[in-house]
């Protein structure tokens, strides 16, 4: 596509501009060739008619995408050119903060001047072995690139830094020797890094000054050398210093300052050490008050000169070195106070006694009236006389002024010296990396001859920069096998040609100085003869004859010839300098000693030392005359050789380039001023490194970048499976003109304008599609809209229609509702009528019918009423008996109650008694409740009184009335018989009356009391409902009381809750801070013991290699001695297996599932012979016992020896064939076996016929002591009968002739036959199981064999499937093959549990017949018989032992004890076979019985090697995770186990009582456990150190930069610097990568047994850092701020969370530790445009601090053109929001930072006397107790 075609409506480009160098404006129509002009409009909306240039016809620059605005490399611009390039450095500097920018090669620097949080040793971390690409640009980038290929291409490396003064040069020196010192450490425990810190601030106070552009200028130019070991350590440095501006010692301009060191002098003049220095303020000096500005705003002299003196003291300098700097630094001020008088016009004096040269004479040691007289005189020498002349004042003043410059120059020099010599290492230096530090282009109003040097170093920086550019340029085109065309660059050689080539500037002025008379002038005169209209490159002013123009490469510069000679010469009077000589002073003397030797490059820099990168040749005895050459040589000489000794080091370096920019002259914060700007970036060489890559091929792509970003461009059917072929068909269709680009090996290369051009098509293609889709979305909006009005249209009809409807409805309903009022009234009418009638006659029957019923109410009144009278007499006299029954069942309820009442008093009285501290708060409440209740009782009392008074009167009216009734009865009786008498009718009539009398004034009596009662009671209640009313006001007061009590105790309550949570916060926070200080204690301790250790080692180590031979240990060495003191023989032990098993894994790469299986044989195996060795050892035992009686008893008879002799024949022959047997079955299978002995389980093999080896021999001795059994049991059998004594031969022939006799040969000899009988049976039975055996071997060898073939198959299966299958494969093998095992294991168990239980039924009833046999035979045999008869050896069976869960071991088998269990136990072996913990049970288990025996030697002696194996092995297989957490786990079992049966109660709540019965009694080792807890630590922050380094390199591209949601990000376009690529590749890591390394971690100590509380510490330890890396990364990548990366984080961290679920995991707080990474990447996506979306964005990110938040918005980058950047107004509403939040100013999360771990105490359930040891730990020697 041709380039005019660009031109089009609304394109934007950058036209001229005298103010801002380049404006901005679009085209308002297309462009046409032909056209003369261009109708533009400027961004604040004006129209401008742009004329193009008639002759060039040279468009303006195009301006690119703003999707590419603010790029990290400016080579990634589609359009480079100056006004890009300006552009893109302002909105990063000015919108985004950020003050570095690559441009290819170089990293561009531009002073903020501000500090800014970004040099930090968290940063220094982030970039540390990261690649230059894959971060933002920063100086630690460059550092870390120049170091990395250091170490990858073992070439020396070159960082040169450059700058206008006021750039930053020296900061941007000091942080890259800073991340040098950081990164690499040094190589001994000296220092060595600091040292090269602290000679910054040494030769910033004596090299620096302050300027009117720069408070902080470098005066001169140094190339610092850092040197490193093989090891890339700092081992040491090396300094080289150019052209030290002599002159502002004696002169400052306007508002500028001498030396830094002169003030910090002058400011601390009032010390005590610096009395004698007679200094005082900086004003009272001429050298230091020229300048009218002798204070720095915000710098503290005094303070500087402590730092001053504080780094001197650390680079060696003593202080009497110190102190003699500051004399000689004193007298030189003082030198400059010096006046002088003129005599005459050619002669002066120095006024008598002056204090100034008096003060200089005494700090420098030298006699007043020489120096007083060589200040006004000098020595002129002819070839015969010499003659003394004095000199004006002028001269005078020139010589002192010299004189002061030379002594501060060679004061320099010597510092430069001392401290080359603190920094110099006596360890072989193996590369180095240097720093330059020098002046960039200068160009002034009135430029000399220190601007002349500048300038000629620069041409000359710049033509090595442009080769270097150019060589890097090809190679890369010929690495991706490009045509090479030869891109025209500017070539600076002329220039430099003018300025040092013979009869060039530089030679012309060295000659110009040896004429005796000349002047600048005449030096003139020959520049203009000898270059004037002969070099382009020298012009001469048009109004001076004393200055000349040179064409530089960056401008042109106007030179003044005055003073250029007298600065050449550097001419100081040698008079002076003898005199100072001549000093008595010794220091002084010393500056003046390397003259003649000094091989510095000036004269003002003798640094008296030979680089580090240089080797210095032999000294040469030269003339005597060569001497006095040497030292006249000319000051530009000197620069020239030293120049080109720099370029020489250059050249053989690697170089990386740091451009420092000036943003503005005012030193103002984040000012950029365009003209300043492009000034420099046209002096530093940044565009024409743009100039370059703008000739070629600037855009570079991978294709898989390409296809990824350009992906929407393609169709389907252009999308093929190689990529490169795709991008190929692609570009033929997008791009017509193929000189526009070139298709390398791995990149296509694209011409300028090309990229945008491309993203132009993609935003179209976008764009389209947008529009596309925001037709559907409208078109369906629209419809949507019809839909919604043509639906209300039909509501609004439906609804008229409805009102019409129910208006006529409701004329229909008036209409009848008239008819049914008419109708309902008529009714009315009528009815009323009719009701009328009705109630008249209603009323008269009403009158009748009531007067019949009151009669007859009346009539029914009179019977009711005599009825009810009746019903109260008989009511009365039911009462009364029911009244006398009530008070008796009344009176027993009483008594009941009483005692109930009694027993519920003395509750009471118990209760009270415990809430005695209420009744103290409401003790006058209670007494005033006490009282009324009190006067209640009193009451109820009288009342009660009352009542029984009531009672018995109402009883003795009862019983009167009884009475009087049982007389009635009586009369009554009489009555009848008063008939017949009837004289006493009258006496009773008269006794009736009476006692009539006397009822009625009873009753009259009754009725009183009654009504005294009713009165009584009508009181009582009354008095009661007073006290019950005052009762519940008291009650409601007490409630009252109460209820503020309550309120107020609750108030209490809640504020001291709020205050204990508050201080239990503030207390576990110090708590944990207080954790963290003592395990990063731990950990510097543990750090120094491993360094105390290596050292140990070396010194060992340095002492067998010096002192050969044989090697003697101390007698007093003790194995607690230290954690260190281990045997060689232990260390020998370890190292050769270990050797072995390498050389085994090299040489076989075995199968493990078959592995298993034969090491599960194996172990079985082995278990065989152990149980068979202790059958042979009892064998042992009894056949001894059994030798030992037979040689108590006498010799045995010549017949049974005759036998014996026999029966051995016939076994050893029999032994003999089975062993035969056993030989050929070996050999057969060792034939089988032959052909696979190169199978991967050969040496499993080899085992498996070791043991069967063994085995056989096991048999073989079982067969034999079987014999000698059989044969004792032959020779017990003979011996029932009674035998003598007697030895003698004749006794045994009377013996065997009573058998004769007896007839008992025969009977021996049938017992010989059946014995023999047996003993082939039992042969026979033997060799059966022997060939069983064998049989079963044969076939168990065939299925490994068909196993091992599986394997093979399932191998080459594997290894033909893809890599994430392979593991799924391989994976699902090898748990199909587990639970297979477990299975057969199930089996196995199950049928030797049924075995065992048959076999102890078996016991149990041969135990019960041998009892019996015993019995018969004790009473068969008689006492004789008992005496006579040899005791034969019986098994006595062993009852089963009450174990008391401990272990046993001698004292000398405690090595062996350690090594078997700690050292040479292998992790995975245990964790899959053993209980979790095993090796901490086992420890403990003898520390108990050491604790038992009371033993405390022991226990120290086991719990010290215990510890020290422990950081042995952990030393050894530190690394390896699986160790590290095996060990871990075991460490805290153990230490727990010392808790728990420790005796303590609070450890002993969650034991059982056998558990309790196990504890320690004799000793207290909590001192132990404290040790072993700081062990614990260390382990716990070793495995976290593991597991960083296992995750820290998944952590960025797995979290980062994979996509894990394919398709959302797209890539930007990239600049020279590749950056990693998102698209993953085979070797990337991904997240899954992360969830199957967490897995791991997971699935490991959970095998481990490790304790859960500990589990959720790690995983919470693990996320914090994966969160903190992520975020650092995040926080340092611009191109990883964007919207669609921030949806992929949240996934991630979905993804993580979801993992913390599965495990069940949630509570571990690891999801918390993932909340600032949350949040950032919620920021990424939420929409940061209002006030209301600032207002979220603070409330959203509590957990980011305010840089962090700050940070994130300004990196955000859109990564379409649809995505808006954030505006500079957001950020700073954000700031002001935020500006009251109190959190750190760090910018990075500390991604070292470990959690302070706790290890609660988590007692085992696990019974001690139940635990086996199995015998693969090889721990046969210990017992269990």
């Amino acid at each position: 596509m041709a380039a005019s075609e660009l031109y089009t409506k609304f394109a934007r480009v950058w036209i001229p501009d005298p103010e801002e160098v380049w404006r901005s404006a679009e085209l308002l129509r297309d462009y046409k060739p032909g056209d003369k002009t261009l109708l533009l409009r400027l961004e604040e909306g004006k129209d401008l008619e742009y004329r193009l240039d008639p002759k060039t016809k040279e468009l303006p620059h195009l301006r690119n995408p703003d999707i590419l605005v603010g790029e990290n490399d400016l080579t990634a611009l589609s359009y480079l050119h100056e006004p890009a390039v300006l552009h893109n450095l302002r909105v990063r500097f000015i919108d985004s903060k950020l003050i570095y920018t690559y441009c290819g090669i170089v990293l561009v620097a531009i002073n903020p001047y501000e500090q800014l949080p970004i040099y930090g040793e968290d940063i220094i971390n982030a970039y540390s072995g990261q690649n230059m690409g894959d971060m933002d640009p920063h100086i630690f980038a460059v550092a870390e690139e120049a170091y990395k290929q250091m170490a990858r291409d073992e070439r020396n490396q070159s960082i040169i830094v450059s700058g206008e003064s006021g750039a930053g040069k020296t900061v941007s020196a000091k942080y890259a020797m800073r991340y040098f010192a950081t990164v690499s450490g040094s190589a001994s425990e000296a220092n060595v890094e600091e040292k090269v810190l602290a000679s910054n601030p040494i030769m910033e106070s004596i090299g620096n000054a302050k300027t009117t552009r720069n408070d902080n200028s470098s005066r001169f130019g140094k190339y610092i050398e850092i040197g490193f070991d093989k090891r890339y350590r700092i081992i040491g440095a090396n300094m080289r210093t150019y052209l030290l501006e002599k002159s502002r010692v004696v002169f400052q301009a306007e508002e500028e300052r001498n030396y830094h060191i002169f003030y910090q002098l002058c400011a601390s003049a009032k010390l005590p050490e610096f009395k004698m220095l007679q200094l005082g303020a900086a004003d009272s000096f001429h050298y230091t008050k020229q300048g009218g500005s002798p204070v720095i705003e915000g710098v503290d002299d005094a303070r500087e000169m402590a730092h001053t003196r504080q780094a001197c003291t650390l680079l060696g300098i003593s202080e009497s070195y110190q102190m003699g700097i500051f004399r000689i630094l004193a007298g030189i001020l003082h030198l400059g106070n010096v006046g002088f008088v003129s005599r005459d016009s050619d002669s002066c004096t120095i006024p008598p006694k002056h204090e100034p040269l008096s003060v200089f004479c005494d700090l420098m040691g030298v006699e007043y009236e020489e120096m007083c007289h060589w200040l006004c005189h000098r020595k002129l020498a002819t070839a015969t006389e010499t003659y003394i002349k004095p000199i004006s004042k002028l001269q005078a003043t020139n010589a002192r002024d010299a004189l002061a410059k030379h002594i501060y120059a060679k004061l320099f020099g010597w510092i430069v010296g001392h401290v080359n010599q603190a920094l110099h290492s006596a360890v072989k230096q193996h590369s180095f990396i240097g720093v330059l530090d020098i002046y960039g282009f200068e160009t002034f109003e009135i430029n000399s001859f220190e601007q002349f040097c500048i300038n000629y170093a620069n041409e000359k920086l710049q033509q090595q920069f442009n080769m270097h550019v150019f060589k890097l340029e090809q190679e890369e085109y010929m690495k991706e096998q490009i045509p090479w065309t030869l891109i025209d660059f500017y070539d600076n050689q002329p220039c430099i040609n003018l300025i040092e080539s013979k009869l060039g500037i530089l030679d012309l002025l060295d000659e110009e100085c040896k004429m005796p008379k000349g002047t600048d002038d005449t030096w003139a005169q020959k520049l203009y003869n000898t270059h004037l209209n002969k070099c382009a490159l020298f012009e001469k002013p048009r109004l001076s004859n004393k200055a000349f123009i040179i064409q530089h490469f960056a401008d042109k510069v106007e030179y003044q010839c005055e003073g250029f000679l007298e600065k050449n010469k550097d001419t100081v009077f040698e008079e002076q300098i003898q005199v100072l000589k001549s000093s008595k002073f010794k220091m002084l003397p010393e500056l003046f000693q390397d003259d003649e030797k000094a091989i510095s490059p000036t004269s003002a820099t003798p640094s008296g030392r030979t680089p580090l990168s240089r080797v210095p040749s032999k000294p040469t005895k030269g003339r005597p005359g060569q001497l006095t050459k040497e030292h006249k040589k000319t000051v530009g000489h000197q620069f020239r050789n030293s120049l080109h000794l720099l370029m020489e080091t250059l050249n053989a370096t690697t170089p990386h380039y740091v451009r420092c920019i000036k943003p503005n002259d005012f030193k103002f914060p984040f000012t950029f001023d365009e003209k300043r700007a492009v000034q420099q970036l046209r002096a530093c060489g940044v565009l024409e490194t743009i100039r370059i890559s703008a000739a070629g091929f600037p855009s570079r792509w991978t294709y898989q970048e390409f296809f990824s970003r350009y992906r929407v461009l393609m169709k389907q059917k252009d999308v093929l499976g190689d990529r490169k072929q795709t991008c190929k068909k692609v570009l033929e269709k997008l791009i017509l003109d193929k000189d526009k680009y070139q298709f390398g090996k791995t990149k296509i290369f694209f011409r300028a304008g090309q990229v945008a051009y491309l993203e132009k098509l993609r935003a179209d293609k976008l764009r389209a599609a947008c529009i596309r889709i925001q037709k559907t979305i409208r078109g369906w909006l629209l419809r949507k809209k019809f839909l919604r009005m043509r639906r209300a249209a039909v509501t609004m009809q439906r609804f008229v229609r409805g009102y019409q409807a129910r208006c006529y409805a409701k004329f229909l309903r008036r209409t009848k509702a008239a008819t049914v009022i008419q109708k309902y009234w008529r009714m009315y009418v009528v009815r009323r009528r009719y009701k009328t009638r009705r109630a008249a006659t209603i009323v008269l029957q009403a009158c009748l019918r009531g007067y019949l019923a009151r009669n007859r109410y009346h009539k029914m009144l009179r019977e009711h009423k005599a009825v009810i009278i009746q019903k109260w007499v008989r009511g009365w006299l039911a009462r009364t008996h029911y009244r006398r029954c009530l008070q008796a069942i009344v009176y027993l309820q009483c008594c009941f109650r009483r005692m109930m009442a009694k027993r519920e008093l003395k509750k009471l009285k118990i209760e009270a008694r415990s809430v005695e501290r209420y009744k103290k708060l409401h003790i006058g409440m209670e007494n005033k409740i006490m009282q009324l209740q009190r006067k209640v009782d009193e009451q109820n009392k009288d009342y009660k009184c009352l009542m029984e008074k009531l009672t018995s009167l109402e009883g003795t009216y009862n019983s009167e009335t009884e009475k009087l009734r049982s007389d009635l009865e009586r009369l009554q009786l009489s009555e009848e018989e008063a008939k017949v008498a009837t004289g006493r009718v009258l006496s009773l009539q008269e006794e009736l009356a009476r006692l009539q009398k006397d009822l009625e004034q009873t009753q009259s009596e009754k009725k009183s009391i009654e009504e005294r009662a009713d009165r009584y009671k009508q009181e009582t209640e009354q008095l009661v409902s007073n006290l019950k009313e005052e009762n519940t006001l008291l009650k409601q007061e007490k409630e009252s009381l109460n209820h503020f009590i309550m309120e107020q105790a609750k108030e209490i309550t809640e504020t001291m809750e709020k205050k204990l949570v508050e201080e239990t916060k503030q207390l576990e926070l110090d708590l944990n801070d207080e954790r963290l200080r003592y395990q990063n204690l731990l950990n510097e301790f543990s750090r120094l013991e491993e360094r105390y250790d290596d050292l140990r080692e070396e010194m060992a180590l340095m002492a067998t290699v010096s002192k050969p031979g044989h090697k003697r240990t101390d007698s007093t060495h003790s194995s607690n001695e230290s954690e260190y003191t281990f045997s060689s023989e232990i260390a020998e032990t370890e190292d050769v297996p270990s050797r072995a098993e390498e050389l085994s894994e090299k040489k076989v790469p075995l199968d493990m599932s078959l592995f298993l299986k034969l090491q599960k044989r194996v172990t079985e195996l082995e278990q065989e012979k152990q149980v068979m060795q202790d059958e042979l050892d009892r064998k042992e035992e009894q056949m001894l016992r059994s030798k030992a009686k037979e040689e108590e008893r006498p010799q045995i008879r010549g017949a049974e020896l005759e036998y014996e002799s026999l029966k051995r024949q016939e076994l050893e022959s029999e032994n003999k064939k089975l062993k035969n047997e056993l030989n050929e079955l070996r050999k057969s299978l060792s034939e089988k076996s032959a052909p696979e002995v190169t199978a991967p389980g050969a040496p499993a093999y080899r085992v498996l016929m070791e043991q069967l080896t063994s085995v056989s021999e096991e048999l073989d001795v079982r067969k034999e002591e079987v014999l000698i059994l059989r044969s004792q049991l032959v020779s017990q059998k003979e011996a029932v009968q009674p035998k003598n004594t007697m030895t003698d031969a004749t006794i045994l022939l009377e013996d065997v002739q009573k058998m004769k006799d007896k007839g008992e040969i025969a009977q021996a000899y049938i017992g010989l036959k059946e014995t023999n009988r047996l003993l082939e049976s039992q042969l026979q039975s033997q060799k059966r199981s022997h060939e069983n055996e064998a049989e079963a071997l044969r076939g168990e060898i065939q299925s490994l064999k068909e196993e091992n073939n599986r394997q093979q198959q399932l191998l080459a299966q594997n290894l033909q499937l893809p890599p994430e299958a392979r593991i799924e494969a391989s994976l699902q093998h090898e748990i199909t093959r587990l639970t297979n095992e477990n299975l057969d294991l199930m089996e196995q168990l199950e049928k030797q549990d049924k075995t065992v239980r048959k076999l102890k039924k078996q016991l149990k009833v041969f135990a019960k017949k041998i009892g019996e046999l015993e019995v018969g035979q004790m009473e068969n045999i008689s006492p004789g018989q008992i005496i006579d008869e040899p005791i034969r050896p019986v098994n006595i069976p062993r009852k089963e032992k009450d174990f008391q869960g401990m272990l046993e071991y001698k004292k000398e088998d405690e090595q062996k004890l350690v090594k078997n269990l700690i050292l040479e136990l292998k992790p995975r072996g245990v964790a899959v076979n053993l209980i979790p913990g095993l090796p901490a049970y086992i420890l403990f288990m003898c520390v108990r019985h050491a604790d038992y025996l009371n033993d405390d030697q022991k226990v120290r002696s086991l719990l010290t090697s215990t510890i020290n194996s422990i950081k042995k092995v952990l030393k050894k297989r530190g690394d390896d995770f699986e160790t590290v957490s095996f060990w871990l786990s075991n460490t805290c079992r153990f230490l727990h186990c010392l808790k728990q049966y420790s005796g303590e109660e609070g450890f002993m709540k969650h034991n059982t009582a056998r558990q309790n019965e196990h504890c320690l009694t004799n000793f207290d080792l909590a001192e132990y456990r404290q040790v072993l807890s700081d062990l614990a630590i260390q382990i716990y922050q070793q495995l976290v150190r593991v597991l960083e380094n296992i995750l820290q390199p998944m952590i960025v591209s797995g979290m980062l930069e994979h996509e894990t949601i394919q398709g959302v990000s797209g890539v930007k376009p990239t600049g020279l610097r590749k950056r990693t690529s998102s698209i993953a590749d085979e070797g990337t890591y991904t997240l899954d990568s992360i969830l199957r390394q967490l897995n791991s971690f997971h699935s490991v100590m959970c095998q481990h047994g490790m304790d859960p509380e500990l589990i959720k510490q790690v995983v919470k330890q693990m996320f914090y850092i994966v969160g903190a890396v992520t975020l650092n990364n995040l926080l340092l990548r611009k191109d990883m701020c964007s919207w669609s990366k921030g949806m992929q984080i949240r996934y991630n961290v979905s993804q993580l969370e979801e993992w913390l679920r599965d495990k069940n995991l949630m509570n571990s707080g690891a999801k918390e530790t993932l909340e600032p990474l949350i949040q950032a990447a919620q920021l990424l996506q939420v929409k940061k445009k209002t006030d209301d979306d600032a207002e979220a964005i603070c409330s959203m990110c509590n957990a980011l601090t305010t840089a962090q938040i700050v940070k994130v918005l300004n990196l955000y980058t859109p990564v379409n053109e649809f995505e808006e950047r954030v505006s500079v107004a957001f950020i700073r509403t954000i700031q002001m929001r935020l500006r009251d939040r109190k959190d750190s100013p760090q910018l990075l999360m500390d991604a070292k930072h470990i959690f302070p771990v706790t290890f609660p105490f988590n007692p085992s359930s696990l019974a001690l006397e139940t635990i086996q040891i199995p015998a693969s730990l090889g721990l046969g020697f210990i017992s269990r107790v």
